[in-house]
């Protein structure tokens, strides 16, 4: 009688309930949507990877013109951006170096602003940066669908994000 009764016992624990099973869907689907949202990048994350990836093509671009003894300016519409170097001839376009050549903007069309600008159009942004190591301090700032990014740039080779 007893070895009858432990066999039942041991027959009711062998699988899992439908209770059990679903509590761990319902585990694993909490976790896959949090783990799409965070791959998913908000469009103000966006934002701010590209105004990184411009500081840091903005400080080659000055490392670059230091380097070449040549003036290198950055262009950019609401559209796209490009770097150009100034030659005996006037100013060529970067086409041989791959992280200067001409790009869109991944969120495009962008709004641009540059404090303080010196350009006629105000939708153009042109950034030049000399021979030498110490440039006029500027602000350029990134917008679009409510969200605005600025590069902060001090003047001696510093670019920040904010």
């Amino acid at each position: 009688m007893r070895a009858r009764g432990a066999l039942r016992s041991v027959a009711r624990w062998r699988g899992f309930t439908l209770v059990e099973l679903l509590v761990v869907m319902v585990i694993i689907g909490i976790t896959l949507g949090l783990a799409s949202l965070n791959a998913i990048p908000s469009p103000r994350q966006a934002l701010q990877q590209e105004a990184q990836r411009i500081a840091l093509l903005l400080q080659l671009a000055r490392d670059e013109a230091i380097v070449r003894n040549r003036q290198v300016a950055f262009e950019a519409n609401p559209e796209r951006y490009r770097f150009v170097v100034r030659n005996d001839t006037g100013w060529e376009p970067v086409t041989r170096d791959d992280l200067l050549r001409e790009r869109k903007f991944k969120s495009a069309p962008l709004q641009l602003v540059l404090q303080p600008n010196s350009g006629a159009d105000p939708s153009a942004v042109r950034i030049t940066f000399g021979r030498e190591p110490v440039d006029k301090p500027f602000v350029l700032t990134l917008a679009t669908g409510g969200n605005a990014v600025a590069i902060h740039a001090d003047g001696v080779g510093h670019f920040t994000v904010e």
